[in-house]
């Protein structure tokens, strides 16, 4: 974990467009707020590896949105039960449910049905929040960082253990 939050640093230090870390912020809120094995996680996966998403940002956010997810699980197991008892919608569920496609997504659970709605709603503001964050980042905080003592520590400590394995190689 420690290497993919310095994956995520290194990413916002470096060139790389804020879009492309925030498309990988907002696409591991979905995976990390909804259950990991669900099928709408293989289109997320798909959209990872053909769109140009910073990795490091999807990883390193899997993790942040699933720890988070677990807090918010009474959150989406009550707008989940609110969906799938609305009347109105009762004639879809019914013809989900009757198709295997959408019974393998599992969209009868409550918490699997509000954790999705709720990671689709957030998307486009959590893609443009983050957009906002790293732009602000990179302006105002990343001079005042890159000065801390600590960062520089972990640059000589990770040019330190590339010499190491450079030498390991050789031998």
């Amino acid at each position: 974990m420690l290497g993919q939050i310095t994956k995520l640093i290194k990413a916002f230090n470096s060139d790389i467009e804020p879009e492309q870390i925030s498309l990988g912020i907002a696409f591991a809120m979905i995976v990390g707020f909804t259950p990991l094995w669900s099928l709408h996680n293989l289109l997320v996966l798909f959209l990872v590896f053909m769109l140009k998403v910073n990795g490091a940002a999807f990883t390193a956010g899997i993790a942040l949105f699933a720890l988070l997810g677990y807090l918010l699980d009474p959150l989406f197991h009550h707008v989940g039960l609110l969906l799938l008892q609305m009347d109105a919608l009762n004639g879809l569920w019914v013809w989900m449910y009757n198709s295997t496609l959408w019974r393998i997504e599992n969209f009868n659970n409550t918490i699997v049905m509000g954790s999705l709605v709720i990671s689709l709603l957030l998307f486009v503001p959590v893609y443009l929040s983050s957009i906002q964050l790293i732009s602000k980042y990179r302006v105002q905080l990343k001079a005042l960082i890159e000065k801390l003592k600590l960062t520089r520590f972990m640059k000589v400590q990770n040019w330190a253990s590339k010499v190491r394995s450079y030498i390991r190689w050789g031998q």
